[in-house]
Formats: structure tokens, C-alpha cells, sequence
């Protein structure tokens, strides 16, 4: 009996194809990978790594409170610099920064960044003034603020995925055009609005309430993945560049809310406003925790760093301090937060 015609030593093979046996053998592949990053994380889980991790969530909180302490004391009067109406007026003011720096966290938390914040928060309010001018309903015309953040989002998305440009040069591109656009739209002047709703939406107490607190987005596992390792986060099986997309997309809704926020408070759609706004916001960010090399980041910390500009800037003004010594400050505050970020990253990695 010829070998081939042993009923014992024939093994037949399913009939799969090619393609099934390579999808089988990426899904083994994935749970590999996340088996391996959960042993790693369950033994490197020591107490004096929980202690960094706690100190690096609470430094924001001990930054905020420092900052207070300091100005409180400079002013001389720490019962005004306190008080219920001033605390107020710094939450008011924070709500632009704070709204930014939502978006940015989950670009920066994503391995990316974007430096047209401030030309598109000028954008998207030049086209809500536009459109309360020309009749729409105000709910519609700051729909179309948004969605016109939205848009440029998207537009970002795209250079840095499809035409693979990387994100600084991608957005700071984008932001000569939408400064661009925004002067051309408005004919190179304010735009200004009727007495509408919208225009007290940024009062000295926000209308509605829910204002003086930034909203939160929720941060999947997947940005997060994106931005510590693109390969190992494409290696199990995430859609990096539709993922980028979509949270540069958000990021511009964010973005286009914040302009909203910001033609409210002129009362005008100004295509001059905002320049250097992208400083303020990345450096809440960076302040707040944020790791521009990815992978780290918080929403709450971003807040926190928000409330740290704003205290600061209000700090400066009870002080008499003129405008370029803010600029200092908040220069120097971000080469520390960086410098402080690049020492962490470096010790945890030689630990």
C-alpha cells in the first residue's frame, strides 16, 4: 500500500483560504500583544510606581494651588483675591481656554498636535456673526459655527493621514488658512451682531450655568494606544488613521464651540482674534500633565491647567504686572512643565 493511500497518514486540511489563515494568525497576534502589555503593567504595578502615579495626578492640584497662595499674598488682600465675585470672573474667563484645551488633549494624548486653534476659533466665530447678521436662526447660525470648526478638523485629519504630512506642519498650515479665510469672509473687518441670546452666553456668570465648567469628552483606550506606540495600537487591529480623523474632527467641534464662546464675549465676530490662543491652550495642557510626546494626559488635568492660566493672568493684572511679563511667565511655566515631563518620561524608562 502506497503511502498516499494509508488512511492513517492522511491529514486533510480545511478548505480556508489564504486571506482566513492570515486573519486567524493577526487575531492570535493581538491577543499576544494585550496579553503581553497586561503582564507587564500587573508586574511593573510596584508601590513606588503607584506613588509617581499619584504624584504626577495631584501636581496639577498642588501647581493650582501654589499659584493662588502666591497671588494672594502679592495682592496683599487675599479676602478680595478670594472673594465669590472675583472667583467667578476667573471661571468666566476660563471657559475658552478650558473648551481648546479639551480638544487639544485628545490630539496631544494622540502623539499629535494642532497649532491652528487660534485661527479657527476666529473662523468659526466670524461665521456665527455672519450668520445672525444674515437672518438665520441664532441656533442655526452657531450650529454652522461648530460644524465649520468640524470641518477644519477634518481638513487637518486628512493632510496629516492621507497626504502624510506630520501634524506641525499640517496645522500650521491650517492655520495661515483659516486666518485667511476668516478676513476674506468678513471683508477684513469686525462683524458685528444684533442683541441676541447668544451674546450672553459669556457673561461674568455664564448663561446657561453649565458653562462655567467645560465639558468632558470621554478618552477611550484606543487614543491613549495611539499615542504611546501607532505600531503596536495598528498591530492590534486599530484604525489609526480613521482614528486620527476622528479626534481631529472633535477637537475642531471643540475648537468651533470655544469660537462661539469667543465672538459671545465680543460681542462681534472678529477674524483677528485668538492669535497666540494655541500658546494659552497647549500649555493648560502641558501643565495639566499632558505628555507631548503622547500617550499621557488627562481631561480634568487640563482643566486644572486652564484654571492656572486664568489665575495667573488674573494675578498679574491685581498685581499692575504689564502684559509681557504674563507672556514670561507663561513661557517659562511651559519650558519647566515640558522639561518636568521629558525627566519623568526618561526616569520611567530607565526604572
Amino acid at each position: 500500500m502506497n503511502r498516499e493511500d494509508s488512511p492513517e497518514l492522511q491529514f486533510p486540511l480545511p478548505d480556508l483560504s489564504l486571506t482566513v489563515y492570515s486573519v486567524i494568525a493577526r487575531r492570535l497576534l493581538r491577543k499576544t500583544i494585550r496579553a503581553t502589555l497586561m503582564a507587564t503593567e500587573i508586574i511593573s504595578d510596584s508601590p513606588a510606581r503607584v506613588t509617581r502615579i499619584w504624584l504626577n495626578r495631584l501636581a496639577p492640584f498642588l501647581g493650582l494651588v501654589l499659584v493662588i497662595a502666591i497671588f494672594a499674598i502679592l495682592i496683599g488682600d487675599p479676602a478680595h483675591y478670594l472673594s465669590p465675585k472675583n472667583l467667578r470672573t476667573v471661571l468666566a474667563q476660563t471657559v475658552i481656554v478650558a473648551i481648546g484645551a479639551i480638544g487639544m488633549t485628545m490630539i496631544i494624548i494622540s502623539g499629535g498636535i494642532d497649532l491652528s486653534v487660534g485661527s479657527t476659533i476666529a473662523l468659526t466665530g466670524v461665521i456665527t456673526a455672519l450668520g445672525i447678521n444674515a437672518g438665520w436662526a441664532v441656533s442655526l447660525a452657531i450650529t454652522a459655527g461648530i460644524m465649520s470648526g468640524g470641518i477644519v478638523g477634518v481638513m487637518n485629519g486628512l493632510a496629516i493621514t492621507r497626504l502624510r504630512v506630520v501634524p506641525f506642519i499640517a496645522t500650521l498650515g491650517m492655520l495661515g488658512v483659516a486666518r485667511g479665510v476668516a478676513k476674506g469672509i468678513a471683508g477684513s473687518q469686525t462683524v458685528n451682531v444684533p442683541e441676541t441670546w447668544a451674546n450672553n452666553l459669556l457673561l461674568t456668570v455664564p448663561r446657561p450655568e453649565w458653562l462655567l465648567v467645560a465639558p468632558g469628552v470621554f478618552l477611550g483606550r484606543r487614543v491613549f494606544a495611539l499615542g504611546s506606540n501607532e505600531a503596536a495600537a495598528r498591530a492590534c487591529g486599530i484604525a489609526t488613521d480613521r482614528l486620527k480623523i476622528y479626534i481631529y474632527a472633535l477637537a475642531g467641534l471643540l475648537f468651533g464651540l470655544a469660537g462661539v464662546m469667543q465672538m459671545s464675549r465680543l460681542r462681534q465676530g472678529d477674524p483677528t482674534v485668538a492669535a497666540g490662543l494655541e500658546l494659552d491652550i497647549i500649555a493648560a495642557v502641558v501643565i495639566g500633565g499632558g505628555s507631548l510626546s503622547g500617550g499621557e494626559g488627562t481631561i480634568l488635568g487640563s482643566m486644572i491647567g486652564a484654571l492656572i492660566m486664568a489665575f495667573l493672568r488674573n494675578g498679574c493684572q491685581q498685581v499692575g504686572w504689564p502684559n509681557y511679563i504674563q507672556e514670561i511667565i507663561i513661557g517659562a511655566l511651559i519650558v519647566i512643565a515640558v522639561a518636568i515631563d521629558r525627566w519623568r518620561s526618561a526616569r520611567t524608562t530607565t526604572v
